[in-house]
């Protein structure tokens, strides 16, 4: 008598999975910063994670990276792997950043501002009415 199908062991293999992540689990990334002449670029590898686990987030000048996971895409329960926040300097066009998953890594480039524009400059005031 088999007290344990296989069917059972495919199934629940992934939840203890996930619950060994959200216990105490981690994910190591590999995450470095490569100052380029045009910007900067952040690099994170993680060979084992798909491109749809890595989300990229900006908000004000705090660009956060993390990964999680699901067992299906539909799951509502998600694991995170690892989180990381970067405060990013003026000098970056925040407008203009691009992100690239290839290989297992993933490459979020930020240009730098226009010269130019990042150079202060002195407003002339108008004579009012």
């Amino acid at each position: 008598m088999k007290l344990i199908s296989r069917e059972f062991i495919r199934t629940i293999a992934p939840q203890l999975d996930l619950l060994n992540t959200i216990g105490g689990g981690v994910a190591q990334p590999k995450l470095h910063v490569n100052q380029r002449p045009k910007g900067v670029v952040l690099h994170v590898a993680m060979p084992s994670v798909p491109a749809e686990s890595f989300h990229v987030v900006l908000k004000d000048s705090k660009l956060t990276v993390y990964g999680e996971f699901r067992h299906t895409p539909e799951d509502q329960l998600a694991a995170p792997l690892f989180v990381q926040t970067l405060d990013l300097p003026q000098n970056l066009d925040l407008m203009s950043i691009n992100a690239t998953h290839d290989n297992g890594e993933l490459r979020v480039a930020i240009p730098f501002r226009d010269a130019e524009a990042s150079q202060p400059r002195e407003i002339d005031i108008q004579p009012g009415s």
